[in-house]
């Protein structure tokens, strides 16, 4: 049987749905989500494969305006993963369109990506009326910039058999660039990483999680017993150390138990996890921080 791969960017603004996309096509919890903006830093690499189709998606940080070099990272993962791509998906979320539409940002990274783009509307579950969809469909033909539209739920894993239908029939004829039974290339201490993160995001408020980042200093498998894992929480001020650390260690404790649960259950391993707060001030404008950190 003839195969055909390639790779797919999952481009969209931020908290347009992206990674619960990623997550619900391919079954598994591979990206982190939670219901604040800019959740997804790095591109997080994902692998569908089934029968004769193998799509390598790439899940990228939200489209923004860059503040500072972290969000300049970003935004030029976004930018390479349309370079490397072979078809985008131009995720748009149908519970915010009608109050800010596609971003100009948005439709000129899909005017210069010079391949097949796909429009996909998400969240059409919050519509009132699904009849809502056919003038926005409409508009979107007119710009004449997307070879297919696919209204879904990736939260309600509502028509992605059709979405991947149809990024199948875009795809180019190749063999597998990856073994059937990979889910992801990216290694534990990243997901790891991402967990904690998670955690941070669902248990603080206002600018908090952003100036926040999680770094892994140890991570020892062991055949008999615990893994162990050593991780630094890093912010950006004394204050926010205070508040992450909270009153009597409580809020560390939180993290630390929460964040232990997701992790078990991700490795299949019972896990000692250590955390620390270090304060790193700036880091998000750091070059050479931000690069310690993987970015």
């Amino acid at each position: 049987m003839q195969t055909k791969s390639g790779y797919v960017a999952i481009v969209g603004k931020p908290n347009s749905g992206k990674s619960t996309l990623l997550n619900s096509i391919l079954g598994s919890k591979l990206s982190i989500v939670t219901p604040k903006p800019q959740t997804t830093r790095k591109r997080v690499l994902g692998i569908y494969t089934k029968d004769n189709i193998q799509i390598i998606f790439l899940d990228t940080p939200g489209v923004l305006n860059p503040r500072y070099t972290m969000q300049k990272i970003m935004m030029d993962y976004v930018n390479e993963s349309i370079s490397e791509s072979d078809i985008i998906i131009a995720l748009i979320d149908m519970g915010k369109y009608h109050k800010e539409g596609i971003t100009e940002q948005m439709l000129e990274l899909v005017k210069i990506a010079n391949k097949p783009v796909i429009a996909v509307l998400n969240k059409v579950d919050l519509l009132k009326d699904r009849k809502e969809i056919l003038p926005i469909i409409d508009n979107l033909n007119k710009l004449n910039l997307f070879t297919d539209i696919v209204p879904i739920s990736a939260l309600k894993d509502m028509n992605i058999d059709e979405l991947i239908n149809t990024i199948s029939k875009s795809l180019p004829i190749s063999d597998f660039y990856f073994d059937s039974e990979i889910l992801s290339t990216q290694n534990e201490r990243f997901f790891v990483s991402e967990m904690i993160r998670e955690t941070i995001f669902f248990l603080t408020k206002e600018e908090l999680p952003y100036s926040t980042e999680v770094s892994i200093l140890e991570f020892k498998e062991r055949e008999f017993g615990k893994w162990y894992i050593n991780a630094e929480i890093i912010v950006e001020r004394d204050t926010q150390k205070r508040i992450i650390i909270g009153s009597e260690g409580k809020l560390i404790k939180e993290i630390g138990e929460r964040s232990r649960k997701k992790i078990e259950e991700h490795l299949e391993k019972n896990v000692y996890l250590e955390l620390f707060v270090k304060v790193r001030q700036n880091w998000r404008d750091d070059s050479f921080r931000l690069k310690s950190f993987g970015y």
